[in-house]
Parts: structure tokens; C-alpha cells; sequence
């Protein structure tokens, strides 16, 4: 089926300025609350969010196979079971409705009323059910990086790493959208030079730049999922910040890895871009020669995707400080790589499941994607722009994430992943 949405001459009756991340061509899904505290799920072209129920029960998709209240839903777990097909018809659909021509519903006001709401008059929600969470850790700069610091640099990859997307289950309930704040961690540490652990707020919260896809339901247990069909069952992809409290985590991490110091947050933005919108963007992924992969996870053709990300810190009543540009094509293993490596063994992928990219850095100092790199754990502060200074997330810092792709005919865009750190809570014995 041919992906009409994405014709780049598209145009929308609904105005779109140029550097929107919403054009006619993204038509995103989501989930959010109307000030009438309706839930309805979503999709949204420049600053309006669609009521996707609404157009249904107006309508809109006859000759679409889409029972009555698939739309009515808190959540878009039962959507992305239906399958890629439908997710194309229904993007197609919305951008035909849509187009500047199409007059429709352009010139009936009482649907548009029911249809279309500020997205500023609108609250986001989490978009799906998260079953499961998965986080990767692909991105060899990154985790070059790391060993460099805490390893032998001459060695500073594990054995394994060039092998296998290396990765770990993650706390699916404490994943929470777009600007809902996270309180700084309590937990165990170990001091420099002590031999016993002390118990309080982590000193070393942590952002994680990363980007994370979503998944529809791909396998029975015992399947395993080939590389090559991988991105069939990706319905699309959020920005993920994925806090970590670092002096937990190098006290705890051994011999299990993660565990306290990732599962108290993770952060994701708000609207799902589909595997269809970003068809435009893809590129080659990093040479994988030496060694080569194993034949499970060995692919041709183009399997990364373009995706230009940014990372900002905005100091309580201060300014936004950008500390960090990267790239999601820096990524060693790809996402079909990473998918299929989770299921070789029959693990069942269930719609909603969500899997982490790991942090995303590039091969400049300038696209290191935790402040762990940035700051070379803590020897380079950063400077922000009221004159403090930085090694890590500080009390009422709020950080925020962009990703966008962008060529010579249109730009699509995630949005932003936007988190506020609160001072801990309190613990009483």
C-alpha cells in the first residue's frame, strides 16, 4: 500500500509554520485529555490536536475495517494491535481529510468544533499501556565512553558488546509522559575511600538521551522474530529520557547490572511518530564488519534513521542551556537488530512494549548524550547561562529533549520530552 501521507507537496488547510514538527506529513498518535476531561485518542497537524473518535463517529473513515470504539480508548494499545496496514490506512485517511483541498470538513464548522482543539487547551497523556520495557545499550561512543572512564581504555568494550545489542529489562511503572516532574532517588552508595554503603538522595542524577520504539504484538512465545520483518512490527518511536542515578548504579550494578538507580523514572514524549513517517529519513547504520554480526542479526539496505537530537537544561527561574547535540544514526545496532536479537530465544513482544535505544552519543564532545560524558564524570562542570555551574541534574533543573528529521522538502518532528528534577522526598525510618 502506498503511503500517500507522506507526499512532500502535501499541504494542510490547517496552518503549519516552517518549523513546526507537525506537518501534514508526520500525523502523529497519541492520547490526550480535553478541557471537558474527555479522553479520546489522537493524532495532531501544527498546533491542533485531532480528535480521532470524534472523525470516526462523524464518519470519516468509512471503508476502514475499525469497530465503533476503537478510538474511544484511554490508551492505543488496542490500535496498534490491528497491525501496520490499518496504522497506513488511518495516517492516509487523515491526511486526505486533511489536505488543503479537501473541503469536507474545512468548511463544516459544528465538525470541526468536535474535531479539532489548541493543543495548548489539551493534556497529554501516556500514549500506551507499557506491559514491558526494554533498555538497549547501542551506541558505541556511549559505551566506549564509559569503559574509558571506570575500565582499561584499551579495552573498553566488554567481549560481548561488538557481538549483541546488549541490553536489560527495565520498571515499566514509573515510565511517565512529558511534564510530569520525577523527585530526585534515594538509595545506597558507597563514598569514596569507604568500605561500607550510606543510605540517602542520590548526588549524581543523571539524564539519558535516548529514543525509544514502540511495538505491536509480533510473536507467540517460543517465536522468534527475523531481522528482516523486524520493523513490521514497529509501530513508531517517542523520545525517551531515561534517568539514572550514577553513584547507585556503581555501587549496585555488579554482578546483575540496573536496577535501583533506573527504575525510580524514565521520560518519554507524548506523541508517537510512525516507522511510515519516518520512511524518508532513513541512512546507513555504522559499519558492522569486524566483527560480523552473527547471521540472526545481519541485514542489507538501510536500517537507521536520520534523527537529529538535542538535549537542554533550564535551571529553576533561569534560562534554557543546550548542552548536547547528537544523532540517532551514530547507533551501532539498529532497532530491527535489537528487536530481533530480544526474541531469538521466544520472548513474546506484546503491543505497548517499549524498547529503549540506550544513551545516544555521537563522536564529538559536544554530542555526548548524559551529563556522565559531558562532564567526563564530573571533572569538565558545564557553565550554564546564569554563571553555575554543572557536573550533574541539580534540584529543580528541568531538562528537556527535541528530536527532529529533516531534508530539503519537510520536517517532522518528535516534539519535546520536558521533565522537572524535585528535591527527594523525605525518609523516615
Amino acid at each position: 500500500m502506498i503511503i500517500t501521507a507522506n507526499n512532500p507537496s502535501l499541504k494542510s488547510w490547517i496552518t503549519v509554520s516552517e518549523n513546526n514538527d507537525f506537518p501534514i506529513q508526520n500525523i502523529p498518535f497519541g492520547v490526550f485529555l480535553t478541557k471537558e476531561n474527555v479522553i479520546t485518542i489522537g493524532s495532531r497537524i501544527g498546533d491542533y490536536a485531532i480528535d480521532l473518535s470524534a472523525l470516526q463517529q462523524l464518519g470519516y473513515f468509512k471503508g476502514i475495517d475499525l469497530h465503533e470504539d476503537i478510538f474511544l480508548q484511554d490508551t492505543l494499545n488496542e490500535f496498534i494491535t490491528l497491525g501496520k496496514p490499518v496504522w497506513r490506512m488511518v495516517r492516509n485517511r487523515i491526511a486526505d481529510i486533511f489536505e488543503e483541498n479537501n473541503s469536507e470538513l474545512r468548511d463544516n464548522e459544528d465538525h470541526r468544533k468536535n474535531v479539532l482543539f489548541p493543543v495548548d487547551e489539551v493534556e497529554m497523556q501516556l500514549p500506551v499501556f507499557i506491559g514491558d520495557y526494554t533498555d538497549f545499550y547501542s551506541s558505541k561512543e556511549h559505551a566506549t565512553n564509559v569503559g574509558t572512564m571506570f575500565r582499561d581504555p584499551a579495552n573498553a568494550l566488554f567481549p560481548n558488546w561488538l557481538h549483541l545489542p546488549v541490553g536489560y529489562h527495565g520498571r515499566s511503572s514509573t515510565i511517565v509522559p512529558s511534564g510530569v516532574a520525577v523527585h530526585r532517588p534515594l538509595g545506597q552508595t558507597l563514598p569514596k575511600g569507604e568500605t561500607q554503603p550510606v543510605f540517602g538522595p542520590s548526588q549524581r542524577v543523571d539524564f539519558e538521551l535516548e529514543t525509544a520504539f514502540i511495538t505491536t504484538d509480533a510473536n507467540k512465545m517460543g517465536e522468534r522474530i527475523a531481522v528482516e520483518n523486524a520493523e513490521d512490527h514497529i509501530f513508531g518511536m517517542v523520545l525517551l529520557n531515561d534517568w539514572s542515578a550514577r553513584d547507585v548504579q556503581t555501587w549496585e550494578y555488579v554482578p546483575l547490572g540496573p536496577f535501583l538507580a533506573k527504575n525510580f523514572a524514565s521520560s518519554i514524549s507524548c506523541w508517537i511518530v510512525t516507522m511510515d513517517a519516518l520512511e524518508p529519513f532513513r541512512c546507513e547504520s555504522p559499519k558492522q564488519e569486524d566483527p560480523k554480526p552473527l547471521p540472526y542479526l545481519q541485514q542489507n539496505g538501510k536500517h537507521a534513521f536520520d534523527i537529529n537530537l538535542q538535549v537542554a537544561i533550564t535551571p529553576d527561574n533561569g534560562t534554557e542551556n543546550i548542552i548536547c547535540n547528537s544523532n540517532l544514526k551514530y547507533m551501532y545496532w539498529t532497532m530491527s537488530q535489537q528487536l530481533a536479537h530480544h526474541a531469538v530465544n521466544g520472548c513474546q513482544i506484546n503491543a505497548g512494549d517499549l524498547l529503549g535505544s540506550g544513551t545516544i552519543s555521537g563522536p564529538t564532545k559536544d554530542s555526548f548524550g548524559s551529563m556522565l560524558e559531558l562532564t567526563w564524570a564530573g571533572q569538565n562542570p558545564l557553565e550554564m547561562n546564569d554563571g553555575t555551574k554543572r557536573t550533574f541534574i541539580q534540584d529543580n533543573d528541568t531538562v528537556i529533549m527535541r528530536g527532529y528529521c529533516k531534508n530539503d522538502q519537510v520536517r517532522i518532528g518528535f516534539g519535546e520530552v520536558s521533565s522537572k528534577l524535585l528535591p527527594a522526598i523525605p525518609f523516615e525510618k
